[in-house]
């Protein structure tokens, strides 16, 4: 007979974790049958899987990105990289939401009507404005370069090209003269290797959102 073990293992996967929790106690002598059921932990309600005694509870989690340690060539790109992490940490969640505002117009807009569409984005945009205006001016001209390297990186379209598809030409070119004043050109998009911290970064951060 096999005494009581208790482990407890982490499995991670893309958008889950699963916490499995082994309790065995004569496990030779138990029969194979799985039961699904709703528990309390913590006074949380979670999903669990019960087979032959073994209680399986699954959770959902965000995606992480786990990456190497990293070496520099000096200091001074090592205290850029640090820098740039920090930023990338301020501005992550304004690129996740973003990216899904993105999506989202890509998908309820198709097939819709120019004016419409229009109509759509505007009423979207003065929805956006309210809470993301004030944070966003805030924002170093480094701490936006790095917000739009990360949309432009995830959606792999430069951010001129995202503003004349949601905007208009028009709105775009208008935002491409006033990016290029605080040194950003949105038609050049994001250019691997022209920036090797901010390729490191990118890497770090994942910003995907389906």
């Amino acid at each position: 007979m096999q005494y009581c073990v208790t482990s407890i293992v982490m499995i991670v996967k893309k958008h889950s974790v699963l916490i499995l929790c082994l309790v065995a106690f004569g496990l030779n002598a138990q029969s194979d049958t799985t039961v699904t059921k709703k528990m309390s932990i913590d006074g949380e309600i979670v999903t669990a899987i019960v087979r032959d005694g073994d209680t399986l509870i699954t959770a959902e989690l965000n995606e992480a990105s786990v990456t190497s340690f990293r070496k520099f060539d000096s200091d001074t790109q090592k205290r850029w990289y640090l820098k740039y992490r920090r930023y990338a940490n301020t501005v992550y969640p304004y690129a996740v939401e973003s990216i899904k505002m993105f999506r989202k117009v890509e998908r309820e807009t198709e097939g819709m009507k120019k004016k419409k569409r229009k109509k759509y984005v505007r009423n979207l945009q003065k929805e956006l404005k309210k809470e993301f205006t004030d944070p966003l001016k805030s924002l170093s001209r480094t701490q936006g370069k790095i917000l739009i390297k990360m949309i432009e990186y995830e959606l792999d379209t430069p951010m001129y090209d995202l503003l004349k598809s949601v905007k208009s030409g028009f709105s775009a070119s208008k935002w491409q003269t006033l990016g290029k004043f605080y040194g950003y050109n949105l038609k050049e998009g994001y250019i691997p290797g022209d920036d090797p911290i901010m390729d490191a970064i990118l890497q770090d951060f994942d910003v995907s959102y389906e």
